[in-house]
């Protein structure tokens, strides 16, 4: 098992900006020094009462320079949202700063409410996206100045003045449930994962199939299958559930549709729900409908609180059932206070981390 610090960067009542990037800089310290694998960060825009986090490469930076062992990425980049030349030097600029520590993830973007401002169409993003995988790879490829002809992307005679430190790219990721993503990453070798809002059970059968279709391509390495969602560590089960159950009910609600002036919780909840359904996840509805409750995600283990021993012992089954080798959990979270955090912290890299080093759900 691998783990990993992951952080939307939500914001927080009473901090300012500065503030909650120091915070996340003490965290990421401290990650460091306990020997977690990896460091992750969303990209997110336009919603100031929920994530404050729209530049994975500047997160990069920043936490490369707090840090020393951590691999340190995105997860990940909105590849519709940039040029792709500009993109893939800033990805290579990043890897070169913080020493070939870079983890590169890329998305297509989960809001359409992050496209409108730029003027870009949220409903063509996949294929921009998936095609960026060989520009990146031709970019970063033997032959220089390097052109690139493709259906979205279209490049001729670029010299690229940095290249990446990591030979030929930094290790890519692409967090996807679809089955033709996932396929595409099985063939292309790029890590995948998902989120709290698909059932494990669901889960298991889908990455069981990209494993089989990673294997058949022969890669000669496993790849890593990452599972996030919330996690809180104290001295005993009823000091975790006091402290954190509650705020972990919370944690997600800015994952719900963009927020309208004047529009209610329980009206992004159920745009949401009807989402879910429109695309036909009727158990990923069921889900979103019970993440606010916090009787329903303790008893179904949907996020990880109580003590180091009950921790341990919830995230071993839940690899299991939802087949995945990387945990990366969500440690900040809600109005969640700094001791409060750091402890969990702590004590999730002393305790919990040593337990499952050497356990291999596949």
């Amino acid at each position: 098992m691998k783990f990993a610090h992951f952080s939307h960067v939500w914001g927080k009542p009473g901090m300012t900006p500065h503030r909650r990037y120091e915070q996340l800089w003490r965290e990421l310290e401290l990650c460091d020094g306990l020997g977690f694998d990896y460091a992750f960060c969303v990209e997110h825009h336009f919603q100031p009462y929920e994530s404050w986090m729209s530049s994975p490469a500047l997160f990069a930076v920043g936490a490369g320079a707090r840090t020393r062992r951590l691999r340190i990425g995105s997860m990940g980049f909105i590849v519709p949202l940039y040029h792709p030349l500009r993109l893939a030097e800033d990805i290579a600029i990043v890897d070169q700063m913080l020493g070939g520590r870079f983890e590169c993830g890329l998305v297509p973007g989960i809001s359409a409410g992050f496209f409108r401002p730029f003027g870009i169409d949220y409903n063509f993003r996949k294929s921009p996206t998936l095609e960026f995988v060989h520009y990146l790879r031709a970019a970063y490829g033997d032959k220089q100045p390097f052109s690139f002809h493709g259906d979205n992307h279209k490049t001729d005679s670029a010299l690229l003045a940095v290249p990446p430190a990591q030979k030929p790219h930094p290790p890519l990721w692409m967090m996807s449930r679809d089955p033709q993503t996932l396929e595409f990453c099985a063939k292309e070798g790029v890590n995948t994962g998902y989120f709290i809002m698909v059932p494990r059970e669901k889960a298991n059968p889908v990455y069981r199939k990209f494993l089989a279709d990673w294997n058949a391509q022969g890669h000669g390495r496993k790849p890593t299958i990452a599972y996030s969602t919330v996690v809180y560590v104290d001295e005993t089960d009823k000091q975790a559930l006091d402290n954190a159950l509650f705020r972990a009910s919370r944690a997600y609600e800015g994952l719900l549709p963009v927020k309208t002036p004047g529009e209610s919780f329980e009206s992004r909840l159920a745009n949401q729900i009807a989402l879910l359904e429109s695309r036909g996840e009727p158990a990923a509805a069921k889900l979103t409908a019970n993440m606010f409750d916090p009787d329903f995600i303790m008893a179904n283990d949907l996020v990880f609180v109580g003590s180091a021993e009950t921790v341990t012992k919830k995230l071993r089954k839940a690899a299991e059932e939802g087949f995945f080798n990387c945990f990366m959990g969500e440690f900040n979270f809600a109005d969640l206070p700094e001791p409060d955090l750091m402890r969990s912290i702590r004590l999730f890299g002393e305790k919990v981390m040593p337990a499952l080093r050497d356990h291999e759900p596949f």
